[in-house]
């Protein structure tokens, strides 16, 4: 049984296809036609909705896509959508700006980029224009440019006026708390889906059913059932589980449980590793960071998955379970080849770990896309090396989108090591990256070019250190 509050009524589904998409139950069960549907990917905003939680004693808003959403995912929270916003015939602050500032034209897009504005205001980020374009990053609109919406949105936060959710937010989080179970629910329809409440419980599960799909945010999984057409017989279900969603930093580590959200990484280690909270901005979209994890992230092995080569640089080591099992990999070890990695049947990722001490002051991190925001990357690096007295200690090089597999440049390390810290040592390690990747043509790059954008952020890397002011860039609007 899953129990969720849309906006203030109580749902509960017990028979219903956990393969259902929150979009689709919204638009054919609910009726809620406001959230559109336009590419069922995650790239274009239209399904938009927010999720509330209660976190510490208050509600925090999220965006998330509606169509990359299982309503099983929907258990123990607030589901919100356009509809939601207006209360006794009067528009919310933000739909009012948004009218205000002729932000909507043919109006397909608008309750997308409402609900954007909405949970931005709700967090009080801020209402700066980089602020704004982050949150409406995965947001986009065919008729009206973005200026006006931009300037809806600034507005609308800016003045951050009380609503009626802010009036309800006592009783909501209480309602929430009310339906917090401390027992395995499951939702049936045909299909299942299970969801422990915590990492004992997972275990268990997964060793019983190692046939099961593993539902973390579900931004990549969710994709096998709009794009691909496949129906998921049997889902374990991990957002309850609140173990796997802790961040915890010492001294001498980082802990990241597997399903902590990459919006989550990204605001804890903004201040520890700044360059790794800095490309995780580039991200996908800001939905899709808010419901994607980074164990989910490593463990669907894209050879392009952008967390692999920052963790991979850092020297990441995992904590595999299986049962009452654990042992620990290092992420070297992880990935195996295509798609394909070392968990055994049963197992899952716990946590992953990086150990401070590997950090270098220097860790820098790029990608290069087609599109600056919510796009996959064409190549992407990590570069994690030590320098004292002006020579090179250690280095570890670490790319995405030049393999089958994110990995390791072992040749343009070796080059490095022991080398001065020059530009002919940085060049020679660009050379020897040559011998580390042949990397493939498709239709995001030809081999030569990922080869040559691979081989200019190694440049890259030296100008930082060396003439930063050569790579500052003025945004122009």
């Amino acid at each position: 049984m899953i129990r969720f509050l849309q906006n203030q009524t109580l749902v509960t589904l017990e028979e219903t296809d956990p393969n259902t998409t929150v979009l689709n139950w919204l638009r054919e069960t609910a009726r809620r036609s406001g959230t559109k549907e336009g590419c069922a990917s995650g790239d274009c905003g239209a399904c938009t909705v927010a999720l509330g939680r209660v976190e510490a004693g208050r509600m925090r808003y999220e965006t998330a896509n509606s169509c990359l959403l299982l309503v099983s995912q929907l258990n123990g929270k607030q589901l919100l959508t356009v509809e939601d916003l207006a209360h006794n015939g009067a528009l919310h602050p933000v739909q009012q700006h948004f009218a205000d500032n002729h932000a909507s034209q043919c109006g397909f897009c608008t309750p997308g980029f409402v609900m954007s504005a909405f949970a931005l205001q709700k967090s009080g980020a801020g209402s700066d224009r980089r602020t704004v374009e982050q949150h409406l990053g995965g947001n986009l609109c065919r008729c009206t440019g973005y200026r006006p919406i931009i300037e809806a949105a600034q507005r609308a936060c800016a003045l951050s006026e009380p609503d009626i959710f802010t009036q309800q937010e006592a009783q909501t989080v209480a309602r929430l708390q009310a339906l917090a179970s401390h027992a395995t629910d499951e939702l049936a329809w045909r299909n299942r889906v299970l969801a422990p409440k915590t990492v004992d419980e997972l275990a268990s599960l997964c060793q019983r059913h190692p046939q099961a799909r593993l539902l973390a945010g579900g931004t990549d999984l969710a994709l096998a059932i709009t794009q691909q057409h496949q129906t998921l017989p049997l889902m374990i279900s991990l957002g309850e589980v609140a173990e796997l969603g802790r961040i915890d930093v010492d001294d001498e580590r980082v802990f990241i449980g597997a399903a902590a959200s990459l919006n989550a990484c990204r605001e804890r280690l903004g201040d520890i590793i700044p360059a790794f909270s800095q490309l995780l901005e580039r991200f996908a979209s800001q939905p899709v960071r808010n419901q994607g994890t980074a164990g989910g992230n490593l463990a669907n092995a894209s050879p392009i998955g952008d967390i692999a080569p920052l963790l991979l640089a850092l020297d990441a080591t995992l904590i595999l379970r299986c049962g009452e099992t654990q042992r620990r990999l290092p992420l070297d070890d992880f990935f195996l080849g295509y798609r394909k990695t070392a968990l055994q049947a049963g197992e899952f990722i716990e946590a992953i770990i990086i150990p401070l001490v590997t950090v270098s002051p220097l860790f820098a991190a790029w990608k290069v896309s087609k599109r600056h925001e919510d796009d996959i990357s064409t190549v992407s690096a990590a570069f994690n090396i030590h320098i004292e007295e002006g020579v090179i200690t250690a280095a570890r090089l670490a790319f995405g989108g030049m393999a089958a597999v994110p990995a390791r440049a072992l040749n343009a390390e070796a080059a490095l090591i022991g080398q001065p810290f020059t530009r002919e040592s940085l060049d020679a390690a660009g050379r020897a990256l040559s011998l580390d990747f042949q990397p493939l043509t498709d239709f995001r790059g030809s081999g030569a070019y990922r080869l040559a954008v691979a081989q200019n952020l190694l440049r890259r890397f030296y100008l930082q250190q060396t003439q930063p002011a050569a790579l500052e860039v003025s945004y122009v609007y």
